[in-house]
């Protein structure tokens, strides 16, 4: 993918919409990688690995739209809000990233907007789009977590969670999830606000799953520890039974 994004036109009228904020590891040419190479253009910092696959898997079983990012997060960072610190991450995960190093306010600028405000503007098309031919859509939103951060000390453990649910707006849709994951994945250990918080990284879903003030429109933002869901395989796999506990919120 070359743009800013990639649309997934549903095949039927299925009311949820599919979103990959972190889905790509792309880097245009003209960046010549950040100043980067090796493991850092393809581990978690470049992007959330195996959400691709999970997105196009769902897409593809319901019929459903979908909403693709088309480029790294370390260019600019889509699910940051405009404001953020790390909207342009100068070092991620122990890494420092050159060419974000002291940017040029035009270059900021630039990147705005060839990048960020067009994954936005496309984003906030698709959920209207969503909004007119459903009375009752469900926004999800996909990501993945790596089981370990390479900065962590040498005390801190693993993260034991399989899978989460970042949550603010929508507590009775996660709450079924979590039930249908149980069900689904009974070996998988389900979390809420771990080991990310709503509260604190949950910009893309509080941009267009919020209607206006606490009300929202029914959404999920799922983590997924991305060993699992790091090959074909076993994203597929995922994505299976992802869709089981899916049916029974669509």
């Amino acid at each position: 993918m070359t743009a800013a994004f990639e649309t997934l036109s549903p095949t039927r009228d299925t009311p949820v919409l599919f979103i990959g904020d972190h889905a790509s590891k792309v880097i245009a040419p003209r960046y010549d990688n950040l100043g980067l190479s090796g493991d850092d253009l393809t581990r978690h910092i470049a992007w959330d690995i195996g959400t691709e696959k999970v997105i196009r898997a769902l897409c593809t079983r319901f019929g459903a739209a979908g909403h693709i990012c088309g480029f790294s997060r370390l260019v600019i960072d889509v699910n940051r809000d405009p404001n953020a610190a790390g909207l342009i991450p100068e070092s991620s995960d122990g890494t420092l990233i050159p060419a974000n190093k002291n940017l040029p306010q035009m270059e900021r600028a630039l990147r705005m907007a060839e990048f960020y405000t067009p994954y936005h503007g496309g984003l906030a098309k698709a959920v209207q789009d969503l909004r007119r031919q459903h009375k009752d859509p469900l926004i999800v939103s996909v990501h993945s977590f790596t089981p370990r951060p390479l900065t962590a000390t040498d005390d801190t453990p693993p993260r034991d969670m399989d899978m989460a649910l970042l949550v603010k707006g929508d507590m009775q849709t996660a709450d079924k999830f979590m039930t249908g994951l149980k069900e689904h994945f009974p070996h998988f250990e389900g979390r809420i606000n771990e080991p990310y918080s709503a509260y604190d990284l949950n910009y893309t879903i509080d941009v267009h799953a919020r209607l206006s003030g606490d009300s929202w429109s029914r959404h999920l933002a799922i983590e997924i520890r991305q060993d699992h869901i790091g090959s074909e395989t076993d994203a597929a796999r995922v994505a299976q039974g992802l869709g089981d506990v899916l049916s029974d919120l669509i």
